[in-house]
């Protein structure tokens, strides 16, 4: 204990949020100063302030736990202030000790003892009574504080210069920008943007006009400033200019790992130059829009796509997507043909419902019900039967036999219908979500009515909100444990290999099967065909082809082929299979979080357990199958059953001689190499001398013994690689976390970066 106390808060200011702010002429020791017994402060707000301080500079947050007072005049004289993950969840409340929980809350209290108890002197001011330093559980990085619940507040000095931007006619995306420009990064402001939208009472933006010589001014500053931002255009590189096209550093690293599908959009238009911006956006592994580079297009002929689609190919490295989405466009389609003969072109089922509107509106007015019956076919009829038969059904009853448009989008049908697009990756969530409006990267940023000279602020907030999005994402995936709601141990894998929202998705399928039955339909040896159905639903049924040998199943309702993700119904023949883990053909890298690691041996790793455990569940399938089989015709008669009990005890029999014929296999093998060091000898291997070893076996008591204790030694052996194989995993998997936070806080640095240039 000091003979001096030190009084970190004496030359500190406290925000009206209670927060400990450290002025610029405090020394740096008390920035970096631990709490320890003995400490003083003036008051039980600065003992507060500098604990959350603290907090903040070491990686967790705080709240109150308890307090005592004074029996005298019932004023606290001692406090508690704890890790905010301190203590356990009480899951006998009387509001959730009766009803379903729908949205689980994440459960973030794990029992943690950090704590800081401080209590009130005679003299009026605190002394800290108490100080447990040590957390049962990982710190949050730097960049990532200001994710946390009481490190989220808004100071005083932050509030008046909000009040002074929003005045000045800012709106709150670049307040933020401001924000962080000012205290050196968005991890140094203390809130997020949220916060910031929820202290702001409405959002006023001003305009600046420019010119089309802002674009290419902006594409040369930006290409200076890194070489790896890539821009091209095509005609004179003038005012006079025809098509621009560029991609940022992250738009062409993401396309790496997320460029298996990709959608092109022209439906955003400036109306003062009625140039399209043209976006090419993906998704990631959190199963957010990405974007991939974007576009200003003078026409729309099939010369200006072909070279824009190229020009974008060269930038992305010459990587082809497996499929891209585009408008409804015969001069796109061509190009797409040209430029990506491989690719499985799509066409917005949005835009021709859109068109569809106004196509037929006429009808929309006459019949209501329209609508609601052209999305059903659309969107759930099950084969290519059900949607032609429902399609010509729909044009009977509305007498749209010789609608022209109709016939034209018909004649388009296997480019938009799902059901002839289940086969592809597209990379989405469900089969008949709306989710591929194509302009969705940019929705509340860019309209109809946005002009070029307003564009690339508008453009530049999309960005930053997008990264802040990804990266909260990233955020919650790591230090964020999803609620299980199964002992299955394939949702426990599947928890800590897909990101949060990927794992959430999952987890709706797997607890999904709890309604299904699968059924053996088909026995066609190493293929069997399961019938899926809900309970009472038989005329319903889904079809699951499934390959013992390989561990692989096909459904007819192609979920994963489309989205990447296993159906429930696959899941439900994994359930009456044995099936316990995912096999690694099923768990696509690009959903995981570890989609952006570049480790080659990292996948091989990752699945060496799940490797080993599926050559067991082969053996263990291919003998259950057959011995399903013989079952089956076994119990047809008293006589067959009676021989297949007989034919089970040799069979028994045999496999135990086998097994003790195969240890003394080995043990010959050992002791002939043993004999043959003590004399001094080659090995010998020829015939004779393998058969002058085995002609001297010991005696049969003591074989058994050695048989019994290889078995031991075996057994032994492999519980020892079970444990180097976790540990190895547990190895990799905390190296791959540590990745994924360097590179968030890398992302943050980059952000920091651009605002002070």
């Amino acid at each position: 204990m000091l003979d001096s106390p030190i009084l970190p808060c004496g030359n500190g200011l406290v925000g009206d949020s209670g927060n400990y702010f450290p002025n610029q002429e405090e020394p740096c020791d008390l920035l970096d100063l631990e709490p320890f017994d003995g400490l003083e402060f003036e008051s039980e707000e600065a003992a507060k302030a500098f604990y959350n301080s603290y907090a903040r500079r070491i990686g967790f947050s705080t709240r109150v736990s308890s307090s005592r007072r004074s029996r005298r005049d019932g004023a606290i004289i001692q406090r508690q202030f704890v890790c905010a993950k301190e203590g356990f969840r009480n899951m006998n409340e009387k509001r959730t000790k009766d009803r379903e929980i729908k949205r689980p809350r994440t459960i973030t209290r794990v029992g943690c003892k950090a704590s800081l108890s401080v209590k009130m002197q005679d003299s009026g001011k605190w002394l800290v009574s108490g100080f447990v330093k040590d957390h049962n559980h990982e710190l949050v990085p730097p960049d990532q504080v200001h994710c946390l619940r009481s490190h989220r507040q808004i100071s005083g000095p932050a509030k008046t210069l909000i009040d002074t931007l929003q005045a000045a006619g800012m709106g709150p995306r670049r307040i933020m920008s401001a924000l962080i420009k000012e205290y050196g990064g968005i991890s140094k402001v203390g809130f997020t943007e949220v916060d910031c939208r929820n202290y702001m009472r409405n959002n006023r933006q001003k305009s600046i006009e420019g010119e089309i010589q802002l674009l290419l001014d902006y594409l040369r500053q930006m290409n200076a400033d890194n070489p790896n931002f890539f821009y091209a255009v095509q005609g004179s590189d003038d005012q006079s200019v025809g098509n621009v096209f560029w991609a940022d550093p992250k738009a062409r690293m993401d396309f790496t790992y997320f460029g298996d599908t990709v959608t092109f959009d022209t439906t955003y238009r400036s109306n003062r130059y009625r140039l399209p911006f043209a976006p090419f956006t993906g998704v990631n592994h959190h199963g957010q829009p990405i974007l991939f580079g974007c576009a200003f297009i003078i026409n729309e002929t099939e010369a200006s796509f072909l070279w824009l689609f190229n020009t974008w190919l060269a930038a992305m490295s010459t990587h082809p997507p497996v499929s891209i989405t585009t408008d409804h466009d015969a001069v796109i389609r061509a190009a797409i043909m040209q430029v990506f003969p491989g690719a499985r072109h799509r066409f917005c089922k949005w835009h021709i419902f859109k068109k569809c509107q106004e196509k037929l509106s006429h009808v929309f007015l006459k019949h209501p019900s329209f609508e609601s019956d052209f999305h059903k076919c659309v969107n759930m009829t099950e084969s290519v039967e059900d949607f032609e038969s429902c399609w010509f059904s729909l044009l009977d009853k509305y007498e749209l036999r010789d609608h022209e448009w109709l016939q034209a989008i018909y004649s388009d049908r296997r480019q938009w219908v799902p059901v002839y697009l289940r086969d592809t990756f597209f990379a989405e969530m469900s089969l008949t979500q709306r989710s591929d409006s194509i302009n969705s990267y940019f929705d509340g940023y860019i309209n109809a009515s946005t002009n070029l000279s307003q564009f690339f602020k508008l453009y530049e907030k999309a960005l930053e909100s997008r990264l802040e999005k990804e990266v909260k994402a990233d955020y919650d995936t790591m230090n964020s444990p999803p609620v299980l709601k199964t002992p299955s141990p394939m949702e426990k894998q599947a928890s800590e290999l897909y990101t949060r929202k990927l794992f959430m998705r999952f987890q709706e399928e797997l607890v999904g099967t709890l309604t299904f039955m699968a059924s053996k339909a088909d026995d066609d040896g190493d293929l069997v065909t399961y019938q899926v159905a809900k309970y009472g639903e038989a005329l319903k049924a889904h079809f699951v082809k499934f390959n013992v040998l390989e561990m692989r199943a096909n459904c007819s309702c192609q979920m994963f082929e489309f989205s990447g993700i296993i159906c429930r119904h696959i899941l439900a023949v994994f359930r009456v299979t044995n099936l316990l883990t995912l096999p690694p053909y099923y768990i696509l890298k690009r959903w995981t979080r570890n989609a952006k690691s570049s480790v080659i041996f990292d996948d091989y790793n990752l699945h060496a357990y799940a490797n080993y455990l599926e050559s067991h569940t082969v053996r263990y399938n291919t003998l259950r199958h057959k011995a399903s089989n013989f079952v089956q015709e076994a119990g047809k008669s008293l006589y067959t059953c009676d021989v297949a009990v007989v034919a089970l005890q040799e069979a028994a029999k045999t496999v135990s001689l086998a097994m003790n014929k195969e240890v003394r296999r080995t043990m010959a093998n050992r002791h002939f190499k043993a004999s043959s060091v003590t004399d001094g000898k080659r090995m010998c291997c020829n015939e004779d001398c393998q058969q002058e070893v085995l002609a001297q076996p010991e005696p049969e008591d003591e074989m058994d013994k050695k048989i019994n204790q290889l078995r031991n030694e075996l057994e032994l052996a492999n519980r020892k690689c079970e444990a180097y194989r976790t540990n190895l995993l547990s190895v990799l998997k905390e190296m791959e976390e540590q990745k994924l936070q360097v590179s968030i806080k890398v992302q943050n640095i980059k952000i920091s970066l651009k605002d002070n240039l």
